[in-house]
């Protein structure tokens, strides 16, 4: 939260101005909010922070929604210079949210065969995993559309493309940075996702970087 508030609070001022470049970068962090509290909210034990978590759930939420409908008007590749290549950031979504689906199924399906139950669920005293439905009933799938959409360049796909890679590389930073705390702490840890979610973090930033470096300002 230290990066994405700051983020936040730059962008929504710059929105403020008629930023192009603003909105899309607020959109990604207010999702990245939005996904984040949701976790907050229901996979954590009651605590005196509960009511701000659904707060905050809230506002991004609605945030979120006003942000799509205020959009589907526009024709969003108008923002865009002609030459803009699509391709490579959608696929890159597209394998992303193949990538995801994978690791979690991976985790599901065989203890769904057995009648038993993951053990990350198991440790953690939860009834479910959250990231597991998040991930696996909304964020995958939007994944997936926004890449596509933004292969057939589609307007949709020019909004929705880069509020996914943004909240890819805040969420992938986060991972690398739990991991690292918990070397620090001596917990047991696999360090391999930090370098893992690393990697996500530079490959997301660098096709980020390329698709807005088209965006008319």
């Amino acid at each position: 939260m230290f990066i994405v508030v700051p983020i936040l609070l730059i962008a929504t001022l710059f929105v403020r101005r008629k930023s192009k470049l603003a909105l899309l970068i607020w959109s990604g962090t207010v999702f990245y909010l939005a996904y984040s509290y949701t976790i907050y909210s229901f996979g954590l034990h009651f605590n005196n922070l509960f009511v701000a978590y659904c707060l905050i759930l809230g506002l991004s939420f609605y945030s979120l929604i006003y942000f799509i409908i205020s959009s589907l008007n526009e024709d969003v590749s108008q923002w865009f210079a002609k030459d803009v290549s699509t391709k490579p950031a959608g696929i890159f979504l597209v394998v992303i949210a193949g990538l995801f689906y994978f690791i979690w199924l991976s985790e599901i399906i065989p203890v769904i065969l057995i009648n038993a139950t993951p053990k990350s669920i198991v440790e953690s005293g939860l009834l479910v995993n959250p990231v597991h439905v998040l991930d696996i009933a909304i964020c995958l799938h939007a994944l997936t559309i926004s890449g596509v959409a933004l292969i057939k360049k589609k307007s949709i796909g020019f909004l929705l493309a880069p509020t996914m890679m943004i909240f890819c590389i805040f969420m992938a930073i986060a991972i690398a940075a739990m991991v690292f705390i918990m070397k620090a702490k001596g917990l047991e840890t696999n360090f391999s996702l930090a370098i893992i979610f690393g990697m996500i973090t530079l490959t997301s930033s660098l096709f980020l970087f390329q698709y807005l470096r088209k965006l008319k300002l």
